[in-house]
């Protein structure tokens, strides 16, 4: 099937699962749609082991919406899809190139869908087109209607074949969907990436390919190499000893002050940020040194050294927090919040993991992009697959933290757990309870194709 078939394809097929539809399972059956046709239609560019993995995460997401419906799992069938599609299409250009591409072709498309000339076929605007228009559609056309107009006048049971039946269509929605579903099938069967894309391709690479002219290359054109070195250790050396302190002074003031629970929430809340911005700021600090010369410098041995005690000092910070964080949950329970909390935290660590790689290995500041965008899919991808709503609220009932029925009542995809926990108080008939009860009958009263699939399979509440 050619690149135009399948665009329009896809297009008759997404206006089918969408026409007087909510987005429910049918994104999830058009996901699986598009995961099959790249794999049946390029299976010859599946090179390597990552587009096998990439296959396995997108049909997982497209299941994972299904059940859930949620943004978090909506994001993950979004990338799984749209990385697939890249790494096949694209398997030289790196994966972090999508992003930009994506907002690029948003826009692009737009017009590009007029260039009929870059996605059709030359030979379907000449080659007897008009001749098999009115030969194959117009000619019979005109004949069944003058015959049927005469037959009509015949039979009266004849005429109702047509006259008493109401075709039950919403014309301008069935446009409105068609036209949404050609611009997304045309947006990822003919995506464009501009020629900028693949010239500067090799500026994303993990490697340094020019030394012999990075080992001479200096960051501040009036300062020479050796006064940047030294400038490197002076910061590096106070910085560690500025972070030394404010472990000592962080760690005091949250294992061993007293404070106030009341006071507890907003404190850990503004040293998280803290610790946040931190940890940003000093992987930016290493990306600085050692995005070019010093990484072969041998006479950046301080320095260096210098460097991953920076890293060594940041990844205790990180640490510490895990644990304050831990303590609050112990004190208040889980929420979303908090396990993003620690969720960033790991994902810290391991940028601090690939950043001490990237001195150690001599690596360009591109590879810790490269291998944390991986990372960051996969974290999006752990998140859409686990109900975190239910394991919140088995957790806060065992500890009994973190039970108010407002909150419980806001969290996602926890309703048998939270109705048995309701019941066994009397809390049933609180507004919240009402409300969120009438919002499970709509889940469940929607059409098949609407519908998330957790809903189908929730008792109704007795």
């Amino acid at each position: 099937m050619k690149k135009h078939q399948i665009i329009l394809a896809c297009s008759l097929i997404f206006t089918l699962l969408f026409y007087n539809e909510s987005i429910g399972v049918n994104l999830a059956i058009f996901g699986l749609l598009l995961t099959g046709s790249i794999c049946y239609y390029f299976q010859d560019r599946f090179t390597d082991r990552s587009h096998l993995i990439l296959v396995v995460t997108s049909v997982l997401s497209c299941l994972a919406f299904a059940w859930y419906g949620d943004f978090v799992s909506f994001l993950a069938l979004a990338m799984s899809i749209l990385f697939l599609q890249f790494k096949t299409q694209e398997s030289k250009l790196k994966i972090i190139q999508i992003f930009p591409l994506v907002f690029l072709n948003a826009f692009a498309s737009l017009g590009r869908i007029f260039m009929f000339s870059q996605w059709l076929p030359e030979r379907k605007i000449h080659n007897n087109f008009a001749k098999k228009l009115v030969a194959y559609f117009i000619i019979p056309a005109i004949f069944l209607t003058v015959f049927f107009a005469a037959y009509s006048f015949g039979s009266t049971h004849f005429s109702s074949l047509l006259t008493d039946y109401t075709l039950d269509i919403d014309i301008v929605e069935v446009i409105l969907i068609g036209i949404l579903g050609f611009y997304i099938s045309f947006s990822f069967w003919n995506y464009w990436v501009p020629e900028v894309c693949y010239e500067k391709n090799a500026i994303l690479d993990n490697d340094f390919d020019n030394i012999a002219e990075i080992k001479n290359q200096n960051t501040f054109s009036f300062l020479d190499l050796d006064f940047e070195r030294k400038s490197g250790e002076i910061t590096l050396l106070l910085l560690n000893f500025m972070l030394l302190v404010f472990i000592v002074t962080y760690n005091y003031e949250q294992f061993f002050e007293v404070i106030e629970k009341s006071n507890l929430s907003a404190d850990t809340h503004e040293r998280v940020n803290s610790v946040i911005f931190s940890i940003i700021l000093a992987v930016g600090v290493i990306l600085f040194y050692f995005k070019g010369g010093f990484n072969f410098d041998k006479k950046a041995t301080t320095l260096k050294k210098l460097a991953k005690i920076w890293i060594v000092l940041n990844g205790l910070l990180i640490v510490s927090t895990i644990v304050k964080n831990s303590e609050y949950v112990s004190f208040f329970g889980l929420t979303y919040k908090r396990l993003g909390v620690y969720a960033f935290l790991i994902l810290a660590i391991i940028g601090l993991i690939f950043t001490f790689l990237k001195i150690r290995r001599q690596k360009t500041n591109a590879y810790l992009v490269n291998q944390m965008v991986w990372y960051f899919y996969g974290t999006i991808l752990l998140c859409s697959f686990v109900n975190w709503g239910n394991l919140i609220t088995n957790y806060n009932i065992s500890v009994n933290k973190g039970v108010e029925p407002r909150f419980l009542s806001g969290l996602n995809f926890n309703d048998d757990a939270r109705r048995a926990y309701f019941s066994k108080l009397h809390l049933d008939g609180q507004l919240i309870e009402i409300k969120k009860e009438e919002q499970i009958d709509e889940y469940q009263n929607k059409t098949f194709l609407s519908k998330a699939l957790y809903y189908e399979f929730l008792n109704n509440k007795k």
